[in-house]
């Protein structure tokens, strides 16, 4: 269901466009269309997180194959990370309370180091049609005792649809949590550091 709500204009203002139309859409994202393309869903081992201005690009990768590939590339505003980081740790909280506590990864080797990123990428496929990725600032996410899904969700007017449907081993979530909190505290950290904008002169 969608609740539409005009927006107020603020005293003082000109009064609208007859021709143009500006709502606030509030609706839930329990309800989104799943379209065909992305129904069956991809199946990640792993994630990167880059920032890119005031958004995430999470890039959901497969390493079964050779070479390994992007299985899906998700834009997310920023403000949306404390929402999906409580959601992801609620579902843990209840999926140990069922399940008992999620099964470690083993620890990368003694001494590794995480390569360069663009080497990173100079050995992933990243097909072209994917670099743009699927957009979302919405996400929903189910378990069952093996793995997690993930249904990333645009929540536009009229009806939202989910945009990237992503599987992961329940093993890779604290993990992914892990990631994503890290990478959220650093964006947090570098927009405090930013100076406050200037304000235009008066003239």
């Amino acid at each position: 269901m969608s609740n539409d709500h005009p927006d107020n204009p603020e005293s003082g203002s000109q009064p609208p466009d007859p021709g143009a139309s500006s709502q606030q859409i509030q609706h839930s994202p329990t309800s989104a269309r799943v379209p065909d393309r992305v129904s069956k869903g991809v199946f990640s081992t792993g994630l990167i997180v880059l920032q890119a201005g005031s958004e995430f690009v999470f890039d959901f990768i497969q390493r079964l194959t050779r070479p390994p590939q992007v299985a899906a590339r998700v834009v997310v505003p920023a403000g949306m990370m404390p929402g999906l980081l409580n959601a992801l740790r609620d579902n843990i909280q209840r999926y140990e309370a069922v399940f008992g506590s999620i099964p470690a990864l083993a620890p990368p080797p003694a001494g590794a180091t995480p390569a360069p990123l663009d080497q990173v990428y100079s050995d992933l496929k990243l097909a072209d049609d994917m670099l743009s990725g699927s957009y979302a600032n919405a996400a929903m996410i189910s378990h069952s005792q093996a793995e997690f899904c993930v249904d990333f969700i645009t929540n536009f007017f009229p009806r939202s649809a989910v945009s990237a449907r992503v599987y992961l081993a329940a093993a890779h979530i604290p993990n992914m949590v892990q990631t994503l909190n890290h990478a959220f505290k650093q964006f947090q950290q570098r927009i405090g550091s930013q100076p406050p904008p200037q304000r235009p002169p008066e003239v």
